[in-house]
């Protein structure tokens, strides 16, 4: 693996560099894209961020979002990709990755712990909190000061990561970071109203949807939601991917293990895996072909939704006896 310090080098002495974020982007990647972007236009730097899907409208208030591209820019013009917040490719749109500049080097700078380190020059502390918690770092070595603007998103991405640290990957060094950033003008109040006090309406009716459609298992300690495709089209909610839904699941007394299968297209299912306390979800993800974190991961599989519940909660309630 990369050195953070070797990174930072890099980084000084390159120029024209594409920031790339996952598919369904959370206030991980987004903060992350947006903290970056920040600090190297700051030392003159050339840079494109790119999201291809769409941002949800909670982090209209960070500075630069309106600067995200869903396009991929001339890739000839791109001599340097950096994947932030990225397992692997796989969790980027195949339209931007079949399309990149394949002579650009490729930087990865991420925290999971199934990251492939498919990059040029790899940087994954799977230690760290958030992928946001890293750029704060990096830019430190690279000497940068830590403006409001970039304050801001990192907060945000933190934040969110940590399930405003409820999380187990809340460490002394993730709260020591965020004293920095609000110290820096991360607006604590600004945060808490726009990331969980101004949810679009069709938000809850989501989750009312999904509540419709509990479920819990005879020893309690597994619980899930199932939300279809008809019953998002019905209220028109295809383009949302609420980060909280699920944790409705997990906090139920003895609940071990929440989940939530959502069907984004007929027959495609995705599946959000929460844990409380020793149970790795990523490594039930990864037999599905997902990924993530031990109490947070994610993965999809085509096919009738209750054949996918079934085969699913087969090895989850495995895990929990």
């Amino acid at each position: 693996m990369t050195s953070l310090q070797e990174i930072a080098k890099q980084l000084h002495n390159r120029d024209n560099f594409l920031l790339i974020g996952h598919s369904i982007p959370d206030g991980d990647c987004i903060g992350s894209i947006l903290g970056l972007y920040t600090g190297l236009t700051l030392i003159n730097k050339k840079v494109t961020m790119l999201i291809h899907d769409t941002i949800p409208s909670i982090y209209d208030y960070l500075p630069n979002i309106e600067k995200v591209s869903k396009k991929l820019p001339v890739p000839g013009n791109i001599e340097n990709i950096i994947f932030l917040d990225c397992a692997d490719k796989g969790r980027v749109n195949p339209e931007i990755t079949d399309n990149i500049n394949q002579e650009a080097t490729i930087f990865n700078i991420d925290h999971h712990a199934s990251n492939t380190f498919f990059g040029d020059y790899n940087y994954v502390d799977i230690k760290a909190s958030a992928a946001a918690e890293i750029i704060y770092e990096l830019l430190v070595k690279m000497d940068i000061a830590i403006t409001k603007t970039i304050a801001k998103p990192l907060y945000a991405g933190i934040i969110m990561d940590t399930g405003s640290f409820k999380f187990n990957n809340t460490t002394s060094k993730t709260h020591q970071i965020t004293a920095a950033l609000i110290s820096a003008g991360a607006d604590v109040a600004e945060a808490r109203i726009n990331l969980f006090e101004s949810k679009p309406l069709k938000e809850v009716l989501l989750l009312g949807k999904a509540l419709r459609n509990f479920n819990i298992s005879e020893n309690n300690k597994v619980a899930w939601m199932q939300l279809y495709y008809a019953d998002i089209d019905e209220i028109g909610a295809h383009g949302l991917h609420p980060e909280g839904i699920i944790d409705y699941t997990r906090m139920i007394d003895g609940v071990e293990v929440g989940l939530v299968f959502r069907e984004i297209e007929p027959g495609l299912i995705k599946i959000g895996f929460r844990s409380k306390r020793d149970i790795d979800v990523s490594l039930i993800a990864k037999e599905f072909g997902g990924g993530g974190h031990k109490q947070a991961a994610g993965a999809s599989l085509e096919g009738d939704m209750q054949a996918v519940v079934s085969k699913v909660l087969e090895l989850v309630e495995k895990e929990v006896s």
